[in-house]
């Protein structure tokens, strides 16, 4: 090999765009979890949390699962522009990562999930004023509505994409005329869809 090619390999290469599978677990992004939850004293979430790819992921960026420590990440995530690509995904991750803290914190305590102890999580993982929901154009799947439910009462139509596997009755006429309770005068009846 010739000095200047030695030269050349040795010297500092620009550093190569990270890349995370399309589905499944992502052992890096799981190892970024466990590093930040174990700087927040939380070892029980770090020695558990795993981060993972669900293609299956239609509108929602991203999902926490604390039973599980589990965090599930949208592939479209690593389709967006590559300016706003890493600050997406960046973001994303802390957020559901803040969720899993939260959590964490309060033990089997119930909290409301973008209440004060999420924001306080973000603030600690360095997103502080963090939204609680994305603003990324993710479409959802457009599912046909092929039943539909009307009351005998109020004639309102409910349409659907599955068929009432149950009785089901008219919720804002049980309301008014039965106290909130089912009442089988205003059970929804299927009609056919124009």
């Amino acid at each position: 090999m010739v000095e200047s090619e030695r030269a050349a390999d040795a010297s500092p290469r620009s550093p190569r765009p990270w890349t995370h599978p399309r589905s499944g677990r992502d052992a890096a992004l799981s190892l970024v979890a466990a590093d930040l939850s174990r700087d927040l004293g939380l070892e029980t979430l770090a020695a558990s949390v795993s981060v993972s790819w669900n293609p299956r992921m239609r509108t929602a960026a991203g999902r926490a699962f604390a039973r599980e420590w589990k965090i599930e990440l949208n592939p479209r995530l690593q389709d967006l522009a590559e300016e706003s690509r890493d600050a997406e995904l960046r973001n994303t991750f802390l957020h559901e990562l803040a969720h899993l803290v939260a959590f964490a914190r309060v033990g089997r305590r119930r909290i409301a999930p973008h209440g004060p102890e999420w924001r306080q999580a973000c603030h600690d993982l360095g997103i502080p004023g963090e939204d609680r929901c994305h603003a990324l154009d993710f479409q959802p799947r457009r599912l046909t509505k092929k039943f539909a439910y009307s009351c005998p009462s109020c004639e309102a139509v409910i349409q659907r994409v599955r068929r009432l596997r149950r009785r089901v009755a008219c919720f804002p006429c049980c309301r008014k005329h039965a106290g909130g309770h089912y009442d089988a005068r205003f059970q929804l009846r299927e009609s056919r869809l124009v």
